[in-house]
């Protein structure tokens, strides 16, 4: 690799241009909405990775500009006592989509094979289970006709101690360090090493794992966006601009006081 193109791709993006992007994928991504909508399409997308990798992140960008009743996202919490009895995909089907629909997990079914899996939370049986079926699993979403997008969100070690420490300083995003997260800077390699048993398990041809090199944070947004929308060939829907009519008279209409309403204090 020549030395101007190493330089270009260790470059970050500035704030304007990383903006200027984004604007034009959400865009696009409106265009994929109207499109899976109007082709009844089923689209499953995961997005797994180690905590603080950005996977939050970019689901936010992702959705900012979407309809929540076609794309949603699911991030399920602590499974109860009558949960754990279950099926284990059981609690995770109810969120699949129906056609139309677009659903992110913010989190997923691969919660037994990296946390539960690391903490002891199941026992070797019911991950080597898990492991065994959920290949076919997927598989079976597959052939059912849903689309199914897996990205995991890589970050090193020293970047994310860097974002768990800045989340330590930022009261506005100390809520998002949990004791879980707290214990998993003490075990990074057991992690590592999920992670590569998952992958060498589950990343299969009908499913295969995508991964986005998270350590620069708006370069993972922009880069997994991209890659989304290339996943799934759509065509512009959009409908023409509408020309509104002029508003209607008020007919003799007469409005209470406004002093009868009350009105939030105006601090600004």
């Amino acid at each position: 690799m020549s030395p101007n193109v190493e330089k270009q791709k260790n470059r970050k993006i500035s704030n304007k241009e990383y903006e200027q992007e984004l604007a034009k994928l959400q865009i696009e991504l409106v265009k994929l909405q109207e499109w899976i909508k109007e082709k009844g399409l089923k689209v499953v997308c995961i997005f797994e990775g180690r905590d603080a990798a950005g996977k939050g992140g970019v689901i936010k960008r992702i959705t900012e500009s979407l309809n929540p009743r076609i794309c949603r996202v699911v991030a399920l919490g602590t499974p109860t006592e009558r949960d754990k009895t279950q099926w284990y995909f059981q609690r995770y089907v109810p969120h699949l989509p129906a056609a139309g629909e677009m659903v992110l997990f913010d989190r997923s079914w691969y919660n037994r094979a990296g946390v539960e899996r690391v903490m002891g939370f199941c026992s070797d049986a019911e991950y080597e289970e898990f492991m065994r079926s959920c290949p076919e699993f997927e598989r079976m979403l597959v052939r059912s006709g849903i689309i199914l997008i897996k990205y995991w969100f890589s970050v090193s070690d020293e970047e994310q101690e860097r974002r768990f420490q800045g989340r330590i300083k930022d009261p506005t995003k100390r809520w998002k360090l949990s004791p879980m997260d707290l214990e998993s800077r003490n075990k990074w390699l057991e992690y590592s090493k999920a992670k590569d048993q998952m992958f060498a398990y589950t990343d299969i041809k009908q499913a295969p794992w995508y991964v986005v090199n998270a350590d620069i944070k708006k370069h993972a947004r922009l880069n997994c966006i991209k890659h989304l929308l290339s996943m799934i060939p759509y065509e512009d829907l959009t409908p023409a601009p509408i020309e509104l009519e002029p508003r209607s008279t008020a007919g003799g209409y007469i409005r209470p006081p406004m002093e009868d309403q009350t009105f939030v204090p105006e601090h600004h």
